[in-house]
């Protein structure tokens, strides 16, 4: 099983990108990486500190993940996003993040058309917080609509990311608002009238939403079940064309 995960050059979510990572090696999944021009990328600084301006910061598991992902010679040596081949993988796993950086990869058009690819394909796409911006932006060119148009899915919660930027505005400023619209708006319009956005009971117990190929998480309380929800789909998936 080989799995690929996109990120942008700075600024992805510690956890979701880690600990994700951590649970597909662990399960034996071939993990690689790709930035926009294949430089090696760094999550959030701001997710590693402690201290008053380091606003909801990683977990220390998150931290020990990260540390030992940044040993990996596959996270030492990504590819370019351009260079993701759908035919050599069986997964994409779209971690979230906040900061200005992830606009490199949440913008990216030609990631998008490479996701839009692996939709066609059948490949599983997995995608948490923001990075589920990415196949909301992705745009199937069949009918012209977001791959996710009609699907169930979730995303950051539009209360919790109002919540987050209220909580931090005057240590850090608008660093938790990554665009004008929210998150969750803007996948919704991408999910359509027949479409539904679930945002679960509470923001402490864990959601993961599959839809077909898709799975999708809100924020990196839903990490665990996430990933491990991931894997399994794409294992049946990929035994359900062998």
């Amino acid at each position: 099983m080989r799995i690929v995960l996109p990120l942008p050059d700075r600024d992805f979510d510690t956890t979701e990108s880690a600990v994700s990572w951590a649970a597909f090696v662990d399960a034996g999944f071939e993990v690689a990486f790709a930035t926009e021009h294949g430089d090696v990328g760094e999550c959030d600084p701001f997710l590693l500190g402690t201290g008053w301006r380091y606003t909801l910061p990683a977990g220390p598991e998150a931290v020990a993940a990260y540390r030992r992902m940044q040993a990996d010679p596959a996270f030492l040596k990504p590819i370019r996003y351009d260079e993701i081949a759908v035919d050599d993988f069986d997964a994409m796993h779209l971690s979230g993040g906040h900061s200005k950086g992830m606009k490199q990869y949440l913008d990216h058009r030609g990631l998008q058309r490479t996701v839009a690819k692996f939709a066609a394909a059948g490949k599983t796409i997995g995608a948490i917080c923001h990075g589920v911006l990415v196949p909301a932006r992705a745009i199937d060119p069949t009918t012209g609509r977001s791959i996710l148009y009609g699907r169930r899915v979730t995303t950051l919660t539009k209360p919790l990311e109002s919540w987050a930027l209220r909580t931090t505005w005057y240590r850090v400023g608008r660093r938790y608002r990554t665009y004008r619209l929210y998150t969750e708006d803007e996948v919704r319009r991408a999910v359509g009238a027949s479409g539904e956005i679930v945002r679960g009971e509470s923001f402490e117990k864990p959601l993961v939403v599959v839809d077909g190929q898709f799975v999708t998480g809100r924020y990196p309380v839903d990490v665990p079940e996430y990933a491990a929800t991931l894997i399994s789909v794409a294992q049946e998936r990929t035994r359900e064309k062998a």
